[in-house]
């Protein structure tokens, strides 16, 4: 009699494409504050509302009948809202039609990038610390990371150390500026040393500059579309979630030369292949005032001073915090813990939650740092900064 062959229910194994990747310290910090009722200034989002207005012009683009696919590179009015904005800001005029593509949020822009433009084998040079999509989408494209350390203390560009990473196989260079997690920003010299060290090679840029709304102190941002020489070689990233707090939207821009960005849809188109028509219908409508994004600085800039001065008056040093809504704080008065150590401590015993630098390094590297968001509500912080207060 033949054999009868089993019908029990196996699920087949798989071998991982990221086997390195586990559950980030983000979802451990922000399951740990809800859990323990701690003030969250871990994850980086508000937690306040956006302008009402935008809400009404989405509202309105639905009633409108705005809910059906739009066109794969994004409404061609948003697209030449975003083309205007970066004209009048950073004097690069994109092409709406052909450069300018509306994402799935700054995240998926990214990987897109990065899966548009680099074959196995390829390397890409991140500076650390850095956000943590960037590693994972390189490896996911079968290229390999180059890790380059920012400057110790000042976590600024070490361009001796990337100029030594740079080879015939670099295909993509990562840049953030305003920089999460360092709330450092570029100056134009730096950019500019940049332009002089990729001048000579084929590699790529990705200026990952979703923070561009957000420089203090009467600072520019200096964005990679107005150095002529990085814009030529640039994708440049920008997100609607950060600039309009309304994270949970993702929704994202890149603006990139035709040819890259002929490139960039090719993947574009069957990844996402486009994007939420009623919120672009609204925000195109929202962007016709450009107060909103003008305003912004100072709005943050508001929130970060009311932030650094409740900080010293803890036994928390705070680092320079130039732009995005981060602070770096220097802990090594209270505690000796390794940074994740101290993290997990300050949300059981003092009710605020933060983020280790040491989350942004592979490996980790240890430092005495943590991360703080003060893109929360007034009352949010100064709670936070009372329960600081008592370290």
């Amino acid at each position: 009699m033949p054999a009868v062959a089993s019908t029990a229910a196996v699920t087949p194994a798989i071998t991982s494409r990221l086997p390195n990747v586990g559950t980030t310290i983000f979802t451990v910090m922000s399951a740990l504050a809800q859990e323990t009722g701690a003030v969250n200034l871990g994850q980086g989002f508000p937690d306040f509302d956006c302008d009402p207005a935008l809400l009404d012009h989405v509202a309105d683009a639905m009633r409108e009948g705005h809910n059906q696919y739009p066109p794969m590179p994004g409404v061609p009015l948003l697209r030449e809202r975003v083309a205007d904005k970066i004209a009048t800001l950073y004097g690069r005029r994109y092409d709406p039609a052909g450069e300018v593509t509306i994402t799935a949020g700054a995240t998926q822009a990214i990987l897109t990038a990065v899966l548009c433009c680099v074959h196995p084998g390829d390397e890409v040079i991140v500076l650390e610390p850095c956000y943590d999509s960037y590693g994972p989408g390189i490896e996911l494209a079968g290229g390999r990371v180059v890790r380059v350390p920012l400057l110790p203390g000042s976590l600024r560009p070490d361009f001796d150390r990337i100029a030594a990473a740079l080879t015939a196989r670099t295909r993509l260079v990562i840049i953030n500026s305003p920089h999460n997690p360092s709330a450092t920003v570029w100056t134009r010299a730096e950019m500019q040393r940049l332009a002089e060290l990729l001048a000579p090679t084929s590699a790529l840029l990705l200026s990952d500059e979703v923070y561009e709304h957000m420089v203090f102190d009467g600072q520019p941002h200096v964005s990679a579309s107005a150095l002529p020489g990085l814009a030529a070689r640039a994708f440049v990233v920008s997100s609607f979630g950060k600039t309009y707090s309304v994270t949970g939207w993702k929704v994202g821009t890149v603006a990139a030369p035709a040819p890259l960005t002929a490139e960039f849809r090719k993947v574009h188109q069957f990844n996402v292949f486009t994007v939420n028509t009623p919120m672009q219908h609204g925000l195109a409508r929202y962007m016709a005032d450009p107060g909103p994004y003008l305003e912004l600085a100072a709005f943050y800039q508001r929130k970060r001073d009311l932030f650094r001065d409740g900080l010293a008056h803890t036994r928390l040093r705070a680092l320079p915090s130039q732009g995005s809504f981060f602070q770096l704080v220097d802990y090594s008065a209270v505690s000796a813990l390794p940074e994740a150590e101290f993290c997990l401590w300050l949300t059981r015993e003092v009710g605020v939650a933060a983020i280790p630098l040491s989350a942004f390094y592979e490996g980790g590297f240890e430092q005495g740092l943590a991360r703080l968001c003060f893109a929360k509500r007034d009352e949010t912080l100064l709670t936070a900064l009372q329960r600081l207060q008592g370290l």
